[in-house]
């Protein structure tokens, strides 16, 4: 449960309060801060306010309108957080929060169809949201005015519910997409409308209720021995190969997304001693320190020697940055001339028809090296040194938030937690 309290912080006789968010997510403390505009003075603020009962009518008129501009401004902060994951919360967010509550947005219309709610939606959270989510929300929101265009008549709001579910499942279908697709988008639909709930809006009350299923997608990763295949390719490689493959095995090692990773500078680095067994003697620890994108969340990492042996090859830099379509491209080219050929259940995007230029995931069993995608390197580090580093560690690297979580990622079944278990039982 989220609390806000209010402090005075300035050595000033006047100042405004200071606000503390504070909650508890994932068993870790969470606290961010950020300034109001309750004006008060030190005495009032530690002599007057905490009493019970004021005597004083002009203290007692103080206290209750001080009351009731904390306790506006905290529900307002409050409601915010109900809105948003709390993994995104950062200082920023709560600035804009309070910004939002002193400077609202002028009065306007809320939308009642889920298509213009939508770009109501990206407006009203355009401090929270990333691009990549923004673009997200816009492509859904085409797709859906597709279906609105088929249907020949508005889509409300108060209209989603087990209906709409059944006519949005088979419109996605016909259209070619993926269950995981349709489930996952089918949640973010839920989504706008929580928020339209939010704000007055009319939604049906089977919305909480909808759910579509969601397949077990294929959890490709290369193991170590695929992995020593890639680093000893014999094949002359281009520049561009032996640069996508330097990234590829940097990223099973650190076990970072690519958005983190390409960004990778040898001034991230910063050396640490670590002292052995003998207090004599002590060994270098090369540490890897950067924010990641999408989290926000500071890492400090150690690099193993298959990344330092990259390194010093290419004299302390790390590879340059390409593009994550080139980047990709590559990696599958790589895995090809390595012979990481082994058939693999999994989904690759084909095109529905020649020339049409619509792409869509089709499942099949492929040759490995077909199904080798950016993500790859992040679940091979996750995967391969399950078991051999404490959960706790990779999940601090991995940056999964609990343990359920990690092995959903890694696609770790009751059977294979079973037959790790049996060890312990023989």
């Amino acid at each position: 449960m989220p609390t806000v309290n209010f402090l005075y912080r300035s050595t000033k006789e006047e100042a405004n309060l200071n606000i503390r968010l504070l909650y508890r997510y994932n068993d870790k403390d969470f606290v961010f801060g950020g300034k109001s505009k309750v004006y008060v003075s030190k005495y009032y603020w530690e002599k007057i306010h905490p009493q019970k009962r004021i005597k004083d009518s002009v203290n007692l008129n103080l206290q209750h309108d001080i009351n009731t501009q904390i306790n506006k401004l905290s529900n307002h902060i409050l409601k915010a957080f109900d809105l948003i994951n709390p993994e995104q919360i950062t200082n920023v967010w709560l600035k804009n929060q309070i910004d939002l509550y002193y400077n609202p947005a002028k009065d306007e219309a809320v939308p009642n169809t889920i298509i213009e709610y939508i770009d109501f939606y990206i407006t009203h959270r355009r401090f929270d949201l990333k691009d990549s989510s923004i673009q997200k929300f816009k492509t859904i929101k085409g797709k859906l005015e597709k279906l609105q265009t088929l249907k020949k008549t508005p889509i409300y709001i108060k209209d989603i519910n087990d209906k709409f579910k059944n006519e949005f499942i088979d419109f996605y279908i016909s259209e070619g997409y993926a269950q995981n697709t349709i489930q996952r988008e089918l949640s973010f639909v839920k989504t706008f409308c929580r928020h339209a709930r939010s704000m007055g809006i009319e939604t049906s009350p089977q919305l909480d209720n909808l759910k579509a299923n969601k397949e077990r997608s294929a959890k490709i990763y290369l193991t170590f021995d695929e992995i020593s295949q890639i680093e000893n390719i014999k094949e002359e490689l281009s520049e561009s190969l032996k640069n996508a493959r330097d990234w590829l095995i940097i990223s099973c090692y650190t076990g970072q997304r690519v958005s983190d990773f390409m960004r990778f500078k040898k001034d991230m680095i910063r050396i640490e001693l670590k002292k052995g067994d003998n207090k004599e003697e002590a060994k270098k620890i090369h540490l890897l320190e950067f924010t990641q994108k999408k989290t926000g969340t500071v890492m400090s990492i150690p690099l193993s020697s298959k990344v330092l042996n990259i390194l010093e090859s290419r004299n302390g830099d790390f590879p340059y940055k390409i593009s994550d379509q080139r980047y990709n491209e590559f990696i599958k080219t790589v895995c090809k001339i390595a012979g990481i050929n082994t058939l693999v259940e999994g989904s690759i995007y084909k095109e529905t028809e020649p020339e049409s230029g619509i792409f869509r995931k089709k499942p099949g069993t492929y040759p490995k090296w077909e199904l080798i995608t950016s993500h790859v390197g992040r679940r091979s580090f996750a995967t391969n040194y399950y078991g051999k580093v404490p959960t706790t560690y990779l999940k601090y690297i991995t940056g999964h938030k609990s343990e359920s979580m990690f092995l959903n990622y890694i696609g770790k079944s009751n059977k294979d937690m079973a037959m790790e278990i049996s060890d312990y039982f023989v």
